[in-house]
């Protein structure tokens, strides 16, 4: 059992977050009156009380809020929790959507003390069921459901398509498909064929959305900038050849041009992800040959299945 310790809510968006005594969560949107509240996975930020009192010992001058946090809470070590983990506050529930972020532009505090605790220590929720909280109240952990839908990402790659130059079709229709195998979209990006941008969205993806699996569709083939099975191979901590293999095999019955494809697969942490080809047909024919196998694959990353 945890408990609130202070509640903080800002009225503009680059403001300090203040102190309130109570706040009104309303579903699916954060606190009212926060000006970071909204339809997005980060409704409501939660710190440590102890990680903020270890900071202040070493000198640190920080008030609650001063992180950005809006519930500053006792008894979790919030950043060892998967995300699904919910919190309940009375009638009130939220759910964990995201560990840590990332730190664009330094915070005043980095500025002044050359440290912030927020990036690595704080955590994201989302409102599930409104209602009043108040500081002070308890805080029921409760485990994240192993029978929950598999959360799913998808990354196309392609200099054309995020310039405008044309439609991007395999990633709608990717998303399309897997929302019809009952998996839960939590984001949908369109990138250009840039190493860094790939790399930076598959570590965000994975560690701290903890997305259970990741299908990225372009940037397979044998031109230049085709870097996405080198961007797979570097983030991931073990590949997983045998999906890889069953893809190219496949695709191979279909047409030769398959075995110039360079697709991978692997594991970073908990996360599988899975290249596919940049075409709206070729990824459509992936899925149908990797979707039968994939869910018991995913329990077993999840610890819900045995192996």
């Amino acid at each position: 059992m945890g408990k609130i310790i202070a509640i903080c809510r800002s009225d503009k968006k680059g403001t300090a977050k203040y102190q309130i005594n109570e706040a009104l969560l309303k579903e699916d949107h954060g606190i009212e009156g926060d000006a970071h509240a909204g339809n997005w996975h980060r409704q409501v930020s939660l710190l440590s009380v102890e990680k903020i009192e270890e900071f202040r010992s070493k000198g640190a001058q920080v008030d609650f809020g001063a992180f950005g946090e809006n519930l500053v809470v006792e008894g979790f070590d919030l950043r060892s929790l998967p995300v699904g983990t919910r919190f309940a506050i009375g009638d009130t529930l939220l759910e964990l959507t995201q560990i840590g972020k990332e730190c664009h532009d330094h915070c005043n505090i980095y500025k002044t003390v050359g440290d912030c605790i927020m990036p690595r220590e704080g955590v994201f929720t989302k409102v599930i069921k409104g209602g009043k909280i108040a500081a002070g109240d308890n805080i029921e952990l409760i485990n994240a459901d192993n029978n929950r839908p598999f959360s799913a990402a998808v990354i196309t790659l392609s200099d054309r398509a995020s310039s405008g130059t044309y439609e991007d079709k395999s990633g709608p229709l990717i998303e399309k498909i897997l929302l019809e195998n009952g998996y839960d979209i939590i984001e949908k990006i369109l990138i250009p064929d840039n190493k860094a941008l790939l790399r930076n969205n598959l570590i965000r993806l994975s560690d701290q959305r903890q997305a259970s699996v990741i299908f990225t569709t372009g940037g397979t083939g044998f031109s230049e900038k085709d870097i996405t099975p080198e961007v797979t191979e570097e983030v991931c901590d073990r590949m997983t050849p045998g999906i890889s293999l069953g893809l190219i095999s496949k695709s191979l019955e279909i047409t030769p041009h398959a075995m110039l494809s360079r697709q991978t697969s692997g594991i970073r942490k908990k996360t599988l992800i899975i290249n596919l080809p940049g075409s709206p047909k070729a990824c459509r024919e992936n899925l149908d040959t990797v979707l039968p196998a994939l869910k018991h694959g995913l329990g077993v990353l999840r610890g819900s299945e045995d192996g």
